[in-house]
């Protein structure tokens, strides 16, 4: 692979690991499947993150057409886009507690709320459809599959992390990982902005 698509390649992907947050979603994961036997919880969380690539992936390439349909601009997108990523990075920041994230009562988490909304949510699916305006679908589909793996491999080591790392240190890289999405969300609320500004 050239490396300048390697380079465009791993530009999307990064942010998009962020986005999906494995390392909070991890945390709050285990507080969900604690219940579950481990192997057990793999298995869930393979299945819920399958899911996820699946609904990312329709946006991906129904986006567009989507977005037509209903008359959105691309900077309308891009502006909720940055204010969702803005509210989703203040929460990894100021993260609530985990009782509050978690339902006592759940038990089996078919599709919600691991996959949607905690890894394919709002602030993801926004970003892929931003994406998938102004990048190649060669480009975008590695990005994809790359932060996908990522966010997959950090999901299923999320008990080592977390036994390694402890309570608190999970707790600052999830508050680092919100502060660089913070800059990100206001980098695409400019972007849009300056598409609005250039429509007018």
């Amino acid at each position: 692979m050239q490396q300048p698509a390697l380079q465009a390649i791993l530009e999307i992907a990064f942010p998009l690991f962020l986005i999906m947050d494995p390392i909070g979603n991890g945390v709050v994961c285990l507080t969900i499947l604690k219940d579950f036997p481990a192997r057990r919880q793999r298995a869930i969380i393979l299945r819920e993150l399958v899911f996820a690539l699946a609904i990312i992936v329709l946006f991906m390439y129904l986006g567009e057409g989507l977005l037509g349909l209903l008359d959105i601009h691309q900077s309308t997108l891009r502006m909720a886009g940055g204010v969702i990523l803005f509210i989703i990075s203040m929460k990894m920041v100021f993260p609530q507690s985990e009782d509050a994230l978690s339902d006592p009562h759940l038990k089996d988490p078919f599709i919600v709320p691991i996959a949607v909304p905690f890894v394919a949510g709002p602030s993801c699916l926004a970003a892929v459809m931003v994406y998938a305006h102004r990048d190649s679908q060669a480009v975008l589909l590695p990005a994809i599959g790359a932060a996908w793996a990522a966010t997959l491999a950090f999901m299923l080591l999320a008990p080592a992390l977390t036994r390694v790392l402890g309570a608190k240190g999970m707790r600052a890289m999830e508050r680092l990982m919100g502060l660089v999405l913070i800059l990100m969300s206001f980098q695409m609320l400019e972007d849009g902005v300056r598409l609005f500004i250039a429509s007018l």
